[in-house]
């Protein structure tokens, strides 16, 4: 755990409100596919199970995200101009896959999905919202779900990286993304997180 932070104002997981523009996930259409299904069935029923913060993943449900533009702002929602606005409608939807199971050397304690967007005329679509909003290309998007509440055992890791393995890559769903949200949170895991604004896409 990364107890303090002073210059980010981080202390135990906590910081100043921080607004991000994320793509949300439709936790009940993730729910209801059958593979994910059967990732989860499998989680509940390994042997780290009992380890897995479960009553985070209920909590979460509703706020499921890959963050695409980070700390847009810090205490107040971004003042987005007209002409940024104009960009990300004009984008249009995209669809998008989310692929699971995978595991970081960041969060070791946080189990996370894959998200891959559509190509259009040859280009990752996520970056046309990150140009709109005036940030870099990245390459990366995840979507935490399972939290960790304690180290595991040899056991227990040797188990999870068959999951790890069975998992990786593994299409989960496949959904179109019409709008994106401008969240704002004070913790890592967004419990207290607020949806600022709904942009469509369209």
């Amino acid at each position: 755990v990364i107890r303090e932070d002073a210059a980010r104002g981080y202390v135990m997981g906590v910081h100043g409100m921080i607004y991000s523009a994320v793509l949300p996930v439709p936790a009940d259409a993730l729910e209801q596919a059958p593979a994910y299904r059967g990732l989860d069935a499998a989680l509940r029923a390994a042997p780290f199970a009992p380890k897995i913060a479960w009553d985070i993943v209920a909590a979460r449900r509703e706020k499921l995200h890959a963050t695409l533009c980070g700390t847009l702002s810090i205490d107040s929602p971004p003042a987005l101009s007209g002409g940024m606005r104009d960009m990300l409608r004009s984008h249009g939807p995209f669809t998008v896959e989310l692929r699971g199971l995978f595991s970081g050397n960041v969060n070791l304690g946080r189990l996370y999905f894959q998200l891959y967007p559509q190509a259009r005329n040859g280009s990752n679509v996520i970056h046309g919202v990150q140009q709109a909003l005036g940030r870099a290309p990245t390459q990366l998007y995840l979507v935490g779900l399972y939290n960790f509440n304690d180290e595991l055992t040899v056991e227990e890791t040797a188990a999870l990286q068959a999951i790890l393995v069975q998992w990786q890559g593994r299409l989960l769903l496949r959904y179109v993304c019409e709008e994106i949200w401008i969240l704002g949170s004070r913790d890592d895991l967004v419990l207290d997180s607020h949806i600022a604004e709904r942009i469509r896409l369209t």
